[in-house]
């Protein structure tokens, strides 16, 4: 469920935003600056990345006093994500535009243990990122994308947010899901989650989306119930001494589905590059020269 669901007037236009020129090649903007350039390849098996390194957090710094007040709350995922939509709607170089957005816990399904421990080892300022779960190299198939290069694991403030990991204190990660990537990134919290990844452990995520447009989930559910009623029927009508099990795995089937329903993310909204993809390649030029994504295949 969502930790936290809210509408944001505006502005029109946020600092921090994507924008596209002919279809596959984004550009994701803070400000005047790009700070991360992206290419999908043709057959949906990831995008080709490059980050520039102006990439800013639209947060001010978390003190130590605020996250060890927060943990003794029994409220304190709420808190955070309080705490977090607070400063978003006050942050110049934030993403929130106007319409409803939601924070969530996590992704249904979405984080698997076995890639947490490659962002230590293998996050290249330019790289590929792939997507459902193949890659080659294998590395590539990460779960996040960080809009910044991570600090060493022994960074000073790398090293206080390691305490504040072994305390049980330490504060959420906020991600912010970019469906033009199909990955999120990460809006605050590069050096807590280094900490957590370099204590062994996993963080505490928060997931920044845009809502589901009203009367969605509704529909969705209502399809997902139909399919499973006429599934039901069928197998009564089949019968058989596994007629009782198949149902049940059904029964469990459909839970799964409606709780990953509650937590579904909206599309990104993304707005055009003036200028197309002369000015997209102008900016490559200009911000990260050198780069050149792999085949677009």
């Amino acid at each position: 469920m969502a930790e936290q669901s809210l509408y944001v007037d505006g502005p029109a236009v946020p600092a921090l935003r994507v924008e596209t020129a002919s279809g596959r090649r984004l550009l994701l903007r803070q400000g005047a600056d790009p700070v991360l350039f992206a290419v999908q390849r043709a057959t949906h098996r990831g995008l080709y990345y490059a980050r520039t390194g102006r990439y800013v957090s639209p947060l001010p710094p978390l003190r130590a006093a605020l996250a060890r007040s927060f943990r003794a709350s029994p409220q304190w995922p709420a808190r955070w994500a309080h705490h977090f939509t607070a400063e978003l709607r006050t942050s110049p170089n934030g993403p929130f535009h106007q319409g409803s957005w939601q924070l969530l816990r996590s992704l249904p399904n979405w984080f698997a243990d076995a890639n947490w421990p490659k962002l230590l080892s293998h996050d290249p300022d330019r790289g590929h990122l792939t997507w459902f779960g193949y890659g080659d190299p294998v590395e590539d198939a990460r779960d996040l994308l960080p809009l910044r290069r991570l600090s060493a694991p022994d960074a000073p403030r790398v090293k206080a947010y390691r305490r504040q990991y072994r305390e049980g204190v330490l504060p959420p990660v906020l991600l912010w899901w970019v469906s033009g990537l199909n990955s999120p990134v990460v809006l605050d919290g590069h050096d807590r989650l280094t900490a957590a990844l370099a204590e062994g452990g996993r963080p505490e995520l928060l997931v920044l989306t845009r809502a589901m447009p009203d009367g969605w989930a509704g529909q969705a559910v209502r399809q997902r119930i139909e399919a499973y009623e006429q599934h039901v029927r069928a197998e009564e009508v089949r019968g058989g001494p596994l007629a009782s099990t198949r149902i049940s795995h059904a029964s469990r089937r459909l839970a799964d589905d409606l709780t990953t329903l509650d937590d579904a993310a909206g599309l990104t909204r993304a707005w055009p590059l003036p200028g197309g993809p002369e000015a997209w390649q102008r900016a490559v030029d200009g911000y990260a020269p050198g780069w050149e994504p792999g085949p677009n295949d």
